[in-house]
């Protein structure tokens, strides 16, 4: 079987890696898995590929999302990136009270997204919704998924985020923290469970990459 490669495939293939007729190339997605290709058609659009052997089958994946405030434009791009490496499921980008106003490319985050799961090998990709405020989001929240919202300078005892089955999702706030409002909104919500990062105040990319890690962790020392 042939497949006709899309755009931005057929301009890598041919000015970064180089790549010409006759070419080893791998294919994937989240629902046939990653097979093994050959280019039958390279140097021009759209590049064509004949498909071999398959090398990995599907496989499920967490249903873990994140949601998490707008932070400057690099910063934002390096939670989606990481976020993505990390498996989450969908990334939705929050407007909160000490968030940055700044525009969220969301053509960029998708080009991002699509590089970092070609990088760790990942067969799918993240959904990417446009940014929202934070109280539309939480007033639209599947109850039954779970919200673990990283809280910082957390009361003593709150306990680190923890893996458990079903879905669930991260919070992680700006870089100026919740505002008393955004908390109270918090606590009224029966699906939202306060988790603490540790003891020290994590720049907010840290925290989105370190409450990921430890949902996926089920032997977390934390």
């Amino acid at each position: 079987m042939e497949v006709t490669l899309g755009p931005g495939e057929t301009h890598y293939l041919a000015h970064v890696m180089r790549a010409r007729t006759g070419a080893a190339i791998a294919l994937f997605n989240a629902e046939s898995g990653e097979w093994r290709a050959r280019l039958t058609l390279a140097g021009r659009a759209p590049a064509r590929a004949r498909i071999e052997d398959l090398l990995r089958p599907p496989c499920p994946e967490p249903d873990l999302w994140l949601v998490f405030a707008l932070l400057k434009r690099v910063a934002s791009e390096l939670v989606v990136q990481k976020a993505t490496e990390l498996g989450v499921a969908a990334i939705l980008p929050v407007l909160a009270g000490h968030g940055v106003a700044e525009r969220f490319n969301h053509g960029r985050a998708a080009v991002i997204a699509r590089e970092a799961a070609e990088q760790c090998e990942r067969l799918s990709l993240p959904v990417i919704h446009s940014p929202r405020p934070l109280a539309a989001v939480l007033a639209g929240w599947p109850e039954r998924r779970r919200l673990i919202a990283a809280i910082e300078r957390a009361a003593p005892g709150t306990p680190a985020p923890r893996p458990a089955p079903g879905p669930a999702a991260l919070l992680v706030g700006p870089e100026g923290g919740f505002t008393p409002a955004e908390l109270d909104a918090l606590s009224a919500h029966p699906f939202v469970e306060r988790a603490s990062l540790g003891p020290r105040i994590l720049r907010a990319e840290t925290a989105a990459i370190a409450g990921l890690a430890l949902l996926q962790v089920p032997s977390s020392p934390l």
